[in-house]
């Protein structure tokens, strides 16, 4: 399978101003907790304009991304331990690594037979090594069709971005790219504290936050990756729609109504429960949020500020989407400014531990609403046919992203991705619950 994509040269891009000498970064206890996760991306563009010559457009690219990277320091920078033993970012330009591929056939062929395995040759990664100094934590790739259609994929340590921050990248390159100016630059500035007023007298520590964090850092971790499979399974405006009246209670006003997340992540929980044989309760879930608007941070804020919390459901009737829905948003309400807060101060007071990987154990379902891969347009009116993105590595009971899909698709279109066992994916794609919402189902599954 490796011959379908031929690797043309692997180079370092450095961005076209020097940093400020003697520049850092601190990194975030949010930062330091996702050290064992990295992200990957992928995004699809059709034929880009008129025909080009091989490397055209990835040269093109190229420059582009030279010049973006000069509002990104922390991202040309380098891993550094600080005199507290702890992860921070040396601003020297080493830039990130870039690497060429071509793909035999067309793009449109690749989509018809794509699968998780073929769809990570198209996003290159390597793990940090022993010198980490020398360790580059963004990779791009850049893979060209033979037969018409080009491959963008970004893969980045989760220690320094979370999937909002690398889509801010992305964006940013292909604004850098088209029209030729950076829409929205980054904001590299750290959590900010507790504010004074925003604390009610009566507060109370929101322990059971606090106390999932310390469950998954005493957790021993199991770096067996078991064989999985990814499907995508798209959900059109109306579909989201049905899903959320679906999961309303019965008797709610439409005030009470779940948000598509909501929904979508209760369908999810429902549906794998039944694949993985439980009958009478679901199986342990958490749920990922981004957190920015709750602390109030900037929208260019670049840094982790996914949080996860476990879900907690004491009795459930079979199929029922209502109860499950409602549990989710119980717990996403109560991640508000204090409770996030609490952890924060949490985790800045317990520093010296060891970070975890959250997805150790529970299903993970991540609601990546700020997500918007459709909107990086790197050419005049193309943009991407298809994306994906990966938070890896996937262990523990499997793991649920919920994307915004097409926006030709409607204001509440989501894409689901689902990574599960082989077995356990076929079962998924058959579920009577999910069927009735007549889903537009995406990867091959030839090979599930």
């Amino acid at each position: 399978m490796a011959e379908i994509i031929t690797i043309i040269c692997k180079r370092t891009v450095v961005s076209t101003k020097p940093v400020q000498a003697g520049k850092s970064y601190p990194l975030s206890v949010l930062d330091r907790h996702m050290e064992h996760n990295h992200l990957r991306m992928v995004l699809y563009y059709p034929s880009m304009g008129a025909p080009t010559e091989p490397g055209e457009i990835t040269g093109r690219l190229r420059e582009s991304l030279a010049i973006m990277l000069t509002h990104f320091p922390i991202v040309t920078g380098r891993l550094q331990k600080n005199d507290n033993d702890q992860w921070m970012i040396k601003c020297n330009d080493a830039g990130v690594r870039m690497l060429e591929a071509k793909a035999k056939g067309s793009l449109e062929e690749w989509l018809r037979n794509v699968d998780r395995d073929k769809e990570l040759m198209l996003v290159y990664w390597e793990e940090m090594y022993h010198k980490p100094y020398f360790w580059s934590t963004f990779y791009v790739q850049i893979t060209e069709f033979e037969d018409g259609g080009s491959a963008i994929g970004l893969s980045c340590t989760h220690l320094l971005a979370d999937p909002t921050c690398a889509t801010m990248f992305i964006k940013a390159w292909a604004d850098t790219t088209f029209p030729g100016k950076m829409m929205s630059p980054p904001f590299f500035y750290p959590l900010p504290p507790r504010s004074p007023g925003n604390t009610r007298p009566n507060h109370k520590t929101y322990n059971s936050l606090i106390n999932h964090y310390k469950a998954s850092i005493n957790k021993s971790i199991d770096l067996v990756d078991k064989k999985h499979t990814t499907v995508s399974f798209s959900f059109s405006d109306d579909m989201v729609r049905v899903c959320m009246e679906m999961a309303q209670p019965n008797g709610a006003n439409d005030k009470s109504s779940p948000s598509p997340f909501e929904a979508l992540a209760g369908l999810f929980w429902v549906c794998i429960s039944k694949v993985k044989g439980v009958r009478n309760g679901l199986i342990d879930m958490s749920i990922s949020m981004d957190v920015r608007k709750v602390l109030g941070l900037d929208k260019g804020f670049f840094g982790n500020s996914m949080v996860y919390n476990k879900v907690h459901l004491e009795s459930f009737q079979e199929n029922s989407l209502s109860q499950a829905a409602t549990s989710i948003g119980e717990v996403v309400a109560k991640m508000d400014n204090e409770g996030i807060m609490d952890l924060i101060e949490w985790l800045q007071c317990n520093d010296d531990q060891s970070p975890s990987l959250m997805s150790n154990c529970d299903l993970i379902c991540a609601s990546l609403e700020a997500v918007d891969l459709f909107s990086a347009i790197f050419e005049d009116g193309i943009a991407p046919i298809h994306v994906s993105c990966y938070i890896e590595p996937v262990l523990g009971l499997g793991k649920v992203l919920i994307l915004p899909a097409k926006p030709k698709d409607g204001q509440l279109s989501r894409v689901v991705m689902v990574t599960l066992p082989r077995d356990e994916v076929t079962k998924l794609c058959e579920d009577d619950l999910i069927l009735q919402l007549s889903p537009t189902i995406l990867m091959d599954l030839n090979k599930t």
